[in-house]
């Protein structure tokens, strides 16, 4: 038994099939990196599993407790999300709080930790994401890099059994992208199970354990980096990576 276990995932929008019955498992510890191109249900997949999107079908299974993704309840809907954190493309941040105060919020509200110890947890994990020198600052007065090291450190915080990071870096400059994929390998290395979907494909090859290509709903091939990118054998795939190799190469021969 896996430590995470995600069973036949289906989610439409009218007629279009988004996810198509997806299986995955995820070993304690594991990052696992999504790619594929745009379109492929890979942010919804992680939207469906923090019960952002409701999908048609689907079980969760952390640690054991297995989960319908479909569920009306509302306290099952709570439970659930406890069991995961997520980091959007946007950062999210309460724009009338400070960095402190947007990663104390959950462990207030969510967590029920007095004052002290919430204040406790969030300076550690601020200090993890090197912002300990921007705590008093609002989301205005921060880059955007800055302001995704929070929300990262406000996901930490909660201590999740899953991190779900939705294109942490879609959003920010080219030199801001490396302080905070810099952050996420930090939690990476601390053993922080996660999902990741990504386009930094350098980066998922340094830091993912295993890498699933979904197209068109499905996951088409999967396997360790070496292996997706050393030896591909799906078609599909080869296509795909083919594609950002020759988008690489004419990043660096501009």
């Amino acid at each position: 038994m896996s430590y995470i276990e995600i069973r036949n995932l289906k989610k439409s929008f009218g007629n279009n099939v988004i996810l198509d019955g997806v299986d995955l498992d995820i070993e304690k510890g594991e990052v696992v990196a999504i790619i594929g191109p745009s379109g492929t249900g890979k942010s919804t997949l992680l939207r469906c599993l923090n019960l952002l999107e409701k999908p048609e079908s689907g079980t969760l299974k952390v640690d054991g407790r297995e989960y319908d993704l479909t569920t009306k309840k509302g306290a099952l809907k709570r439970t659930i999300r406890r069991e995961s954190s997520m980091v959007f493309q946007q950062f999210n941040l309460i724009k009338h709080k400070n960095a402190l105060q947007n990663v104390e919020e959950g462990l207030r509200a969510v967590k029920k930790l007095r004052k002290d110890e919430a204040r406790a947890r969030a300076l550690t994990e601020l200090e993890k994401v090197d912002m300990s020198d921007r705590l008093y600052h609002y989301p205005k007065h921060l880059s955007g890099g800055q302001q995704q090291r929070v929300a990262i450190a406000r996901s930490l915080a909660m201590d999740p059994n899953l991190l779900l990071m939705d294109e942490p870096t879609s959003a920010l400059d080219p030199e801001l992208v490396g302080e905070v994929l810099l952050s996420i390998r930090r939690a990476a290395k601390a053993g922080n199970t996660t999902l990741l979907v990504t386009h930094e494909m350098n980066f998922v090859k340094s830091v993912a354990n295993k890498i699933i290509f979904l197209e068109n709903g499905k996951i088409v091939a999967s396997g360790a980096p070496k292996d997706i990118f050393g030896f591909p054998e799906n078609e599909r795939l080869k296509e795909f990576l083919s594609k950002i190799n020759m988008l690489e190469g004419a990043e660096y021969n501009i």
